[in-house]
């Protein structure tokens, strides 16, 4: 990534910037993800909340009820209700920040495909992406470099 991405709600009201790329960027096919965004995927950039600089505006979590049961914060526009990241598990110091509100969206591609025992049947995945019927062994598949920034987060 050679320079910041930024991304923001359907109305603008919240704006925000990525200050690095993302450690990894998951594209989910879980039920739980086509349900709550009403696509047969969701792309998710995993990043460093602090690397997440709001802009304008401040989004407001709304707790979505999860299959596992663990909390699921999707952070809202309070105005339009644009979803533009997640924390999930009560883990805030990470954002699954919405590819899709990135103002190019084309600038991320998938380095994973996960749950894909529930993706839609017309879906058709890339051959040169790792695909996994449900999650995969993070420290197996994550670049060196993402794999240290993750763990400076479990250790703060």
């Amino acid at each position: 990534m050679s320079q910041s991405l930024e991304g923001g709600c359907a109305c603008g009201a919240v704006r925000y910037r990525l200050s690095t790329a993302p450690m990894f960027v998951h594209c989910c096919h879980c039920l739980d993800c086509q349900r709550q965004t009403g696509s047969a995927f969701v792309l998710n950039a995993l990043i460093e909340a602090d690397r997440v600089e709001l802009l304008a505006g401040e989004p407001t979590p709304v707790r979505l009820p999860t299959d596992s049961g663990q909390p699921h914060d999707a952070y809202r526009c309070p105005q339009c209700q644009t979803a533009l990241w997640s924390t999930y598990g009560g883990r805030t110091a990470t954002r699954f920040v919405r590819v899709g509100t990135l103002d190019d969206p084309s600038a991320l591609r998938p380095d994973v495909h996960i749950y894909t025992s529930s993706k839609v049947a017309w879906v058709t995945l890339p051959a040169d992406v790792p695909a996994f019927a449900e999650y995969y062994e993070t420290r197996t598949l994550w670049p060196p470099a993402s794999l240290e920034r993750r763990k400076a987060l479990f250790a703060s």
